[in-house]
């Protein structure tokens, strides 16, 4: 759901609190979390309006509110890995390695953007002779575990991702 920037500014400042959209079906669900430039936004309610004056066409209100930062900011910033971190966080790399379509990827994937701070995504997926929007998928992968981090333009890798990769290193060992 996209929420223009000086709207989710309201939101955090709590001069907004409601949202109107014209949708065939609810495409939000009370009780849901979405992440936004400005942190989460929590759906409290999202209730169906019939405007017969204006139209016939649904209208669907939702009552919104801002629900605190992206937890993924702390995560990243995180890179004090206990041994359990460590393992956690190599399963889950395990994980996505044996359910990529190219194999194993999480590795190859944090060392390049590590090597190119802030270059294009596409210049990146080119280097690993991907299309840009399966690469993009791939770096959300390691953005969830706060691995990476977005920038105005390309990824950079995080303090937690930067403890990842000097604490696996030596070891040879890859998740897989």
């Amino acid at each position: 759901m996209l929420i223009p920037r000086p709207v989710l500014d309201g939101i955090v400042e709590g001069r907004v609190t409601l949202a109107f959209r014209r949708w065939d079906r609810p495409h939000a669900k009370p009780g849901a979390l979405h992440r936004t430039p400005v942190g989460l936004i929590a759906i409290d309610a999202v209730d169906v309006v019939r405007l017969d004056s204006i139209t016939a066409a649904q209208v669907y209100r939702m009552q919104l509110r801002y629900a605190g930062a992206d937890p993924r900011i702390a995560l990243r910033a995180d890179a004090a890995l206990s041994d359990a971190d460590l393992a956690a966080i190599h399963a889950r790399l395990g994980r996505l390695d044996q359910a990529g379509r190219q194999g194993p990827w999480t590795r190859d994937v944090l060392e390049l953007i590590a090597a190119n701070p802030a270059r294009r995504a596409p210049d990146l997926a080119a280097i690993r002779g991907l299309p840009t929007r399966p690469f993009k998928t791939d770096v959300r992968k390691l953005k969830e575990l706060g691995l990476t981090e977005s920038l105005d333009v390309g990824y950079r890798i995080s303090p937690r991702g930067r403890a990842y990769l000097d604490r696996t290193a030596d070891t040879g060992v890859t998740p897989a």
